[in-house]
């Protein structure tokens, strides 16, 4: 299994909303690192749902039910390979991470999300990915 991290602005889709939806689509992703990591991705796989833009949080755990496919929201004039994945929604940590938290501390300052910021899908390590659940409450 491994450990993904998943970006949404909350005003967009929150995680409470895919709690409530249960599964969805993970769509809109047009970043071609982005696009690649959505390609490695496999079922079962741990995704930690950050909250970007306004809290700036990891919030929640959820998990890859469906691998990549062609991305349904597609305009007809994109260019691109566009793809997406689907997630089934997992628990809430009892205590967002904050972005604050993370990029203080020692090793996960050294997380794709501080070091490219504007990445949208990035790859955790097994190793941040332990240490985000127990920060996080879990």
């Amino acid at each position: 299994m491994k450990h993904w991290l998943v970006k949404t602005e909350p005003e967009a889709y929150s995680f409470a909303q895919l709690q409530k939806d249960k599964t969805t689509a993970w769509t809109g992703i047009r970043n071609y690192t982005a696009r690649i990591n959505l390609r490695a991705m496999a079922k079962g796989d741990e995704i930690f749902v950050y909250h970007s833009v306004s809290e700036k949080a990891v919030v929640g755990l959820a998990t890859v039910i469906r691998t990549a496919y062609p991305d349904p929201m597609v305009e007809p004039d994109e260019k691109g390979e566009w793809v997406c994945v689907d997630l089934k929604a997992g628990r809430a940590l009892p205590h967002p991470v904050s972005l604050e938290t993370i990029k203080a501390h020692k090793t996960l300052k050294e997380m794709l999300l501080v070091r490219q910021s504007r990445l949208s899908v990035a790859p955790v390590s097994e190793k941040d990915a332990a240490e985000l659940r127990k920060l996080g409450g879990l």
